[in-house]
């Protein structure tokens, strides 16, 4: 019971750490137009700060302190991160000018890094190969509850105080949630032997040694191998050029195409993609644990066909003229897209040896950052640059219409994928018997003293 109890809680603050993860970035993408306006910027300019300047760090700083996540605490881990790019996120508010605002959100780059790895690595460590796509699915819920106060928070914090001000208020908080976990979080590799020995003898759990972490280049090679992970691998990159590419210029296009302000499309914004987002994760986290649970194959076949959907979806947002045929459309392609994000993280969890969790996220955020939220925007603005001489302030709609085919590229490799995965599950489960890992079983012997590991035997 108390087991359940923890790792409840501990999903809870996951879920609240992720969403202070995201929330700025909503915000950022909330006042472009506000920025753009008091520095006189370029689209270009705007889509390279929100860009590759923001992906490039975020991206490489991702790969060591992923495997830190790996090999050491990630509590402590998670807790520096937090409190650097909540610090960084408050001093955006004091930039002077768009040389510092582009150095500063470089800084929340490197923060905001270390998070999701770690988060991801924690969840195996307490959830089982069927059980963990409803498990993340609850995780990534912060995404959308970020969007609550990144969009309609930030939104009106804009309006009535301007966007120094609002970042300012929403950097602070995360300091607290920093202390909150430190103070409350337990790393299961630190366990005390004397009380370890106890539970795992009367719960029938066997004490497994930390895992030895390969060398950068030697994991990379093994998971290359892996055909599955590799179009995975691919889908993320894809998907992230197109999909953030997309949606960091939503709020830009609402207000210029439809002329709505920053408190209005914040809202529509969060019932969008708030609303939307947590009924679409929810729903791919419950049906592929309730009707696929062990069926990959048929995981990755529907998620396939959903993003072949979003391309005619997507379409119909630029070519409407009618905001809310735009707005239904858009909580139609949330939704959709959304219900694939759970099953995803989850399958990567079971195709990845144990000693390289965090390290295959990390890689999936490099390749997903560095090519989608470092390009993505940044395409899009340059195409809303060369468009502007025959389509003027209409430049953007036709610049986002262009990248919607897109998503049938990234679908294909997710129906590739589908060819592979029992062949590849089957292997990684061949060369780790002891993996999915069910529960620790007892969180309050949990100390910095052992680094010892609690898997529970398959079928045991």
């Amino acid at each position: 019971m108390k087991e359940n109890r923890y790792r409840s809680y501990l999903l809870i603050v996951l879920l609240v750490t992720l969403a202070f993860n995201y929330q700025d970035r909503w915000a950022l993408g909330l006042v472009l137009q506000d920025i753009k306006k008091e520095y006189s910027l370029s689209d270009a300019q705007l889509g390279l700060m929100t860009g590759i300047a923001f992906a490039a760090l975020y991206s490489v700083m991702g790969i060591p302190l992923a495997r830190w996540a790996d090999r050491g605490n990630r509590v402590t881990l998670m807790t520096l991160t937090i409190s650097l790019w909540s610090l960084m996120v408050a001093i955006c508010g004091a930039a002077t000018s768009f040389g510092q605002l582009l150095l500063i959100r470089m800084g929340v780059a490197i923060g905001e890094a270390g998070c999701i790895p770690a988060a991801h690595s924690l969840i195996p460590d307490y959830f089982n190969r069927t059980e963990r796509p409803r498990a993340v699915a609850f995780f990534l819920s912060g995404i959308p509850l970020s969007l609550v106060v990144g969009n309609l928070v930030a939104g009106w914090l804009n309006e009535l105080y301007g966007w120094r001000v609002m970042f300012m208020m929403l950097g602070l908080p995360g300091l607290g949630l920093a202390v909150l976990v430190r103070l409350t979080l337990k790393e299961p590799r630190d366990i005390q032997p004397a009380r370890a020995d106890i539970t795992a003898h009367t719960r029938g759990y066997k004490l497994q040694p930390a895992p030895s972490v390969p060398r950068l280049r030697e994991g990379c090679i093994e998971l290359w191998a892996n055909t599955t992970f590799r179009h995975m691998l691919f889908n993320f990159a894809i998907n992230s050029f197109f999909n953030v590419g997309i949606q960091q210029w939503q709020a830009t296009f609402l207000i210029r195409s439809y002329g709505l302000q920053t408190g209005e499309v914040g809202a529509w914004l969060t019932l969008i993609y708030g609303v939307g987002g947590a009924v679409g994760i929810y729903l791919g986290g419950y049906l592929a644990t309730r009707y696929a649970g062990q069926n990959e194959r048929l995981q990755l076949k529907t998620m396939a066909l959903i993003y072949f959907c979003d391309v005619i979806l997507f379409s119909f947002i630029y070519l409407s003229h009618n905001p809310y045929c735009a707005f239904g459309l858009m909580a139609a392609t949330t939704i959709a897209g959304s219900a694939t994000g759970a099953p995803q993280f989850a399958l990567i969890q079971s195709l990845v040896p144990e000693r390289m969790r965090a390290t295959s996220i990390a890689l999936v955020y490099l390749c997903a950052n560095l090519i989608g939220l470092g390009l993505g925007p940044l395409v899009a603005g340059v195409l809303s640059d060369a468009f502007r001489s025959w389509a003027g302030e209409e430049s953007l709609r036709y610049a986002l219409l262009v990248l919607c085919p897109g998503y049938f590229w990234a679908g294909w490799h997710l129906w590739r994928g589908s060819k592979s995965v029992i062949a590849d599950l089957a292997a990684v489960q061949a060369d780790n018997p002891s993996l999915l890992i069910a529960s620790v079983p007892d969180v309050e012997g949990l100390s910095e003293s052992s680094g010892l590991r609690i898997g529970k035997q398959l079928g045991g």
